[in-house]
């Protein structure tokens, strides 16, 4: 009975063919808890050892707070653009705007911690601002530069009426003064000066005591009946024009048409005998024959014959039209025998201003610097001091 477990042999009995089982290893006990390092316990006293420090009691875990539920985006509507205020303040590159106040801010702008926006929305309304932002910088540049431009239009209307006053004054001084213009309304200096013509006059220089001499052409105050044959009457202007005529000459803008005032040529001053005519008809002064390429052609230097001996301080003169100039010739029967007094003269006419087509300088004829001064030196007129005027 007691064999039946064993074999017969005294050997082991081989395990039976199959699978090939891993030892288990034997389960261990779990290790001990770790003990602090020896500087943290404390020393032994002698008597025995030290009471371990009573365990600290664990506190209970706190409540963690749970998340609040994020709100969905709410849809709102697009705000409709509102009209932009006028600008309070402009400079040349900004507007200075005031501020909105807080009651009309809109629910979950920047400004209200009220309510959150969507990101998205909230860049989309910031490229939307910066837009806004851009385009109403330019308009405010287009609506400052439209004002300045106002402004300017605005100054130069409001300088227009001291310009005019101070061009008028200016006028006014050199027409008094200077220079004058004069309108020539008939033809007695042609082709020298025609009908139409406006001259300028020199009246400065008399003011520094120069005399006239022999050959120019000077304006004059009429002695006393010599326009009858000068002038005709024209029709007569309207009042407004009249009136708006007479100021402009009286200021000086316009040449003077209806002052009594004549234009001619000087042949011969104080002391001069003026002879016409020679063997070859010509006009002589002090025995002095002139050559004369200024009369008119088809002139001949006078067909009166007159021997005048001119008085001190007075002018013998002539038109350059001979046979249509109611000159010294005309008045020969007349005290000082036609002659004009020193005094009366305005200016020497010294230019053509007007029209540019006739422009030029009213020169002295070289004829006249060969005349001989018998009254004064006995010498020829180049030996006589010539004159400067402002316009040399």
């Amino acid at each position: 009975m007691g064999s039946r477990g064993r074999p017969r042999s005294g050997r082991e009995p081989e395990p039976e063919p199959g699978p090939r089982r891993e030892p288990v290893p034997p389960l261990r006990e779990p290790a001990p808890p770790r003990r602090p390092p020896e500087f943290w316990r404390a020393p032994e006293s002698p008597g025995g050892p030290a009471p371990r420090p009573a365990p600290e009691p664990q506190r209970a875990p706190q409540p963690q707070p749970q998340p609040q539920p994020r709100p969905e985006p709410q849809l709102r509507p697009e705000p409709q653009p509102r009209p932009r205020p006028e600008p309070e303040t402009l400079t040349r590159f900004e507007t200075v705007r005031e501020r909105e106040p807080r009651s009309r801010r809109e629910p979950g702008s920047r400004r209200d911690p009220g309510t959150r926006r969507d990101p998205g929305s909230r860049r989309r309304s910031a490229s939307e601002s910066v837009g806004a932002e851009a385009g109403g910088g330019r308009a405010d540049r287009r609506r400052l530069a439209r004002r300045v431009k106002r402004r300017r239009r605005t100054r130069r209307v409001g300088e227009l009426p001291l310009l005019v006053i101070v061009a008028l004054c200016i006028a006014l001084v050199l027409k008094t003064f200077l220079v004058q213009a004069f309108f020539i309304p008939s033809g007695s200096m042609e082709q020298t000066i025609r009908i139409g013509d406006r001259v300028l006059v020199d009246k400065l220089t008399p003011w520094f005591g120069s005399k006239v001499e022999r050959g120019d052409v000077v304006v004059f105050k009429d002695p006393g009946g010599w326009l009858r044959g000068e002038t005709a009457r024209s029709a007569p202007d309207p009042v407004v024009v009249k009136q708006i005529k007479q100021t402009l000459t009286f200021i000086g803008l316009l040449p003077s048409a209806d002052e009594q005032d004549l234009i001619k040529r000087v042949i011969g001053v104080g002391g001069d005998t003026v002879v016409c005519c020679d063997a070859q008809g010509r006009v002589t002064v002090n025995g002095s024959p002139l050559d004369e390429p200024y009369v008119n052609p088809g002139n001949t230097p006078s067909d009166i014959r007159f021997e005048v001996t001119v008085p001190k301080g007075r002018l013998f003169v002539m038109g350059d039209h001979r046979a249509n100039s109611a000159d010294s010739r005309f008045h020969l029967d007349e005290a000082y025998q036609g002659t004009i007094s020193e005094e009366g003269v305005v200016g020497e006419a010294v230019v053509i201003a007007w029209p540019f087509g006739h422009w030029r300088r009213l020169e002295t004829p070289a004829t006249f610097r060969m005349v001989p001064d018998q009254a004064r030196t006995g010498r020829r007129g180049p030996g006589r001091r010539r004159r400067g005027t402002p316009f040399a």
